[in-house]
Parts: structure tokens; C-alpha cells; sequence
């Protein structure tokens, strides 16, 4: 029994995860917080959000979202702030503009193309069918009548 306690204790790995406490004096403050720390990606992550990423930079970009907002920032401004700081990558939602146009415009432009290219294979399968047409059947044998 003692081996047993003894192993697990050799093999335990230790989680050190801090947990970060912000004291906010205006519940509207702590809700615009948690909206704005939503809505802001991961960097490190990449497909999560601030809120949830146990990343240091999603630390820091939580610490600097509480120190702006106690600033009197808004909410456009924070915004503002992050994408000057990381681009338009740290917005779940990047505004339509010429850089994040492919972000928008891509998914639509391969389904067009694979519908294209559906379309293509379909036609060229109907234009080769397995069985000669009757036109076909008359030149040959135009052909072998000229013998």
C-alpha cells in the first residue's frame, strides 16, 4: 500500500494554473470585461478566446483590457487598441476590407468552384456515352459501302 502512495506521488505532476481575480467597481465594467475578453482571440491558441485561453499572451491581453477599461476606454477604443497592436486576426469577427477579404470571400469562391467543377465532369460524361449514336453508325457504313 505504501509503494502505491509512494508511486503516485513520484508521478503526480503538479498544476500550477493561476487563477486571476480582477475587482471591478461597476458590474456594467465586469460585463463589458467579459464581452470584449469573448470577442478577442488567442493569438498563441489561435482558436480561442481570451477568456478561455490558459495562454500567458491571453493573460496579459486580459490584464491590458481591465487596466484599459479602469482608464474610462470604450469599447471601440480597446478594439481599436488590440488590432493597431496584433491586426485584425485578434477579432473573431475581422471587418470586411480588402486584407480580410479572402477571409470572407473564400469559402464562397470554393464552393462556386467545386460547383464549377462538378458541372464540367457532368457534361463531358454525357458527351462520351458508351454506345455509338446512329450518325456514327451511318458514316461507317457509308464507309464500307465506298469498299
Amino acid at each position: 500500500m505504501k509503494t502505491w502512495i509512494l508511486l503516485l506521488f513520484m508521478f503526480a505532476q503538479t498544476v500550477s494554473a493561476e487563477i486571476e481575480v480582477y475587482d471591478f467597481k461597476d458590474p456594467v465594467l465586469e460585463k463589458r470585461y467579459q464581452s470584449l475578453t469573448e470577442e478577442l482571440r488567442c493569438l498563441v491558441c489561435q482558436n480561442q478566446n481570451i477568456a478561455d485561453s490558459h495562454a500567458e499572451l491571453a493573460q496579459d491581453l486580459r490584464r491590458k483590457v481591465f487596466e484599459l477599461l479602469n482608464r474610462g476606454q470604450s469599447d471601440t477604443e480597446i478594439v481599436n487598441y488590440m488590432t493597431d497592436r496584433y491586426g485584425d486576426f485578434v477579432l473573431y469577427r475581422p471587418p470586411f476590407n480588402f486584407k480580410t477579404m479572402i477571409l470572407w470571400l473564400g469559402p464562397l469562391l470554393a464552393v462556386l468552384l467545386g460547383a464549377l467543377g462538378y458541372s464540367r465532369v457532368v457534361k463531358n460524361t454525357k458527351r462520351s456515352p458508351d454506345t455509338a449514336s446512329e450518325d456514327d453508325l451511318k458514316a461507317v457504313q457509308n464507309l464500307l459501302d465506298k469498299e
